[in-house]
């Protein structure tokens, strides 16, 4: 081998020996600082983490930066969480601010349906306690979908039996059933399943209630309590009027109010609340309906937390 020969020879193995030392570095210096940020990572998600390098390095520009995001996360929630306290507050004085007034509207009306009045008297009264009636709906109602949809109100799921719940429902309902002579029945059941008793109530009693809205006099509501191994299933059935299939999907939303119900009292409230009470403790509902052909709404309750 000519001298040229071993020097090119020699040059290519100290040059293949420095980029091997190079790329070993560039990976210790790449692991080192992937390790950092881990651990800075770490630090931020247990909640302990402090800028700690002060330098001109790009990691400390990093470290500066998740410092300062951190603390405008920790700002910005600190900010929600005013808010809903505040809201909740106003909630809180708007019931109570509302609910005396319309209680003593409710009161003096039907004390004044019980003295002597003219019959022009008489003609006012009915109307002005109806019009009470709906006022305190519309209140009630309006509080408890701001508190569903600014997270105020919780639901503290537990197992306890279905009977009792659909006997305090038949219970409320049933004065408005016996005045459109409509009759209801329960299927008795021994089933359980994993609910909040009094916001499934409430779902439940919207749900029984909009039945008898749209049913006939002289109709039928059967609630029927099927158990699987996952759900337990509530089926209240109706021989009601029925809802279009293109309304089916939209009856579940806030404030939605089919053209066809136009004439019939209501706000467009009740199932929606009822879909949001169910969804925030694992259960959820469904309807199968057609004009004319009654309706079927299925409520289904986890049955394990």
């Amino acid at each position: 081998m000519n001298p040229f020969s071993l020097i090119l020879l020699v040059v290519a193995m100290a040059t293949l020996l420095l980029s091997l030392m190079i790329v070993r570095l560039q990976r210790h210096k790449t692991r080192k600082i992937m390790k950092a940020l881990n651990h800075m990572l770490d630090r931020a998600l247990d909640g302990s983490f402090t800028e700690a390098h002060f330098d001109e390095s790009l990691l400390s520009s990093v470290e500066s930066r998740l410092y300062q995001y951190l603390t405008a996360s920790l700002v910005s929630a600190r900010n929600v969480s005013a808010e809903k306290e505040k809201i909740k507050q106003l909630l809180a004085d708007i019931s109570h601010q509302t609910k005396t007034p319309i209680a003593n509207i409710m009161l003096y009306s039907q004390l004044l349906a019980e003295q002597e009045l003219p019959e022009e008297s008489k003609a006012c009264l009915t109307p002005l306690q109806g019009q009470a009636e709906k006022l305190n709906f519309l209140i009630t109602a309006l509080i408890k979908l701001s508190r569903l949809e600014t997270g105020v109100f919780t639901v503290f799921p537990t197992c306890a039996a279905i009977a009792p719940m659909l006997s305090e429902v038949t219970q409320q309902v049933a004065p408005k059933a016996a005045q459109k002579e409509i009759e209801l029945t329960v299927t008795v059941t021994n089933g359980d399943a994993v609910f909040d008793y009094k916001w499934t109530l409430e779902a439940l009693c919207n749900v029984v209630d909009n039945a008898i809205k749209y049913t006939p006099p002289g109709g039928k509501i059967q609630i029927l309590v099927t158990e699987y191994e996952m759900f337990c299933r509530i089926d209240i059935s109706d021989t009601g009027m029925g809802i279009a299939e293109t309304d089916q999907a939209k009856i579940f939303t806030r404030f939605y109010r089919s053209p066809a119900l136009s004439e019939q009292d209501g706000l467009g409230i009740g199932l929606y609340l009822t879909r949001q009470i169910l969804i925030r403790q694992g259960g959820y509902i469904k309807v199968a309906s057609s004009l004319g052909d009654g309706s079927v709404f299925s409520v289904f309750l986890p049955r394990t937390v």
